[in-house]
């Protein structure tokens, strides 16, 4: 018998995520079972992303892909786990109300990553806005609309509300 660890009755999958203030941060977050989210799904959770920007985050990118979302932010005023309650429990809640259905949208985990600051250049920004080009759904990222970008479509934005013309619902 193989003396490695593995994972038994007791592993612990939910580790703690020890973020530090004032941190940019690179999420991945997954549906659960990897369900593809209609388009309006897709908008509600958009929108669930960004209601702290200006707020409690500084959302730098996030895009919402049909079976996962990528966010690139800073914390401000708030903890990871506080912030991704918030954007995946209440997207999850208004896309089951908007669906008729019941059941997890996203999974629990999410995967985190602190970017130092070699890291937070254009390219970790292209990466996250590219995606839905390199999945094939569009040709161009201006072209798929469930990408928001700070330094384009966070110019219509107020600490108020969210003004961004080219979402459909």
């Amino acid at each position: 018998m193989s003396s490695a660890i593995r994972p038994g009755p007791f592993y612990r999958r939910n580790l703690p995520h020890i973020v530090p203030s004032a941190t940019t941060l690179f999420i991945t977050a997954a549906t659960s079972r990897r369900w593809r989210l209609p388009p309006s799904a897709r908008t509600l959770a958009l929108r669930h992303a960004l209601y702290e920007h200006l707020d409690r985050i500084f959302m730098h990118v996030v895009v919402v892909m049909p079976d996962h979302m990528h966010l690139v932010l800073d914390l401000k005023d708030a903890s990871l786990a506080l912030v991704m309650k918030g954007i995946k429990g209440v997207s999850s809640r208004r896309v089951n109300q908007l669906l008729r259905r019941s059941g997890t949208v996203w999974q629990d985990e999410s995967f985190d990553h602190v970017l130092r600051s070699h890291e937070r250049s254009r390219q970790t920004l292209d990466y996250v806005c590219h995606n839905p080009v390199r999945a094939g759904l569009v040709g161009s990222p201006d072209a798929y609309p469930w990408l928001w970008r700070a330094w384009i479509e966070g110019r219509s934005m107020t600490q108020t509300g969210v003004s961004v013309p080219h979402w459909s619902s």
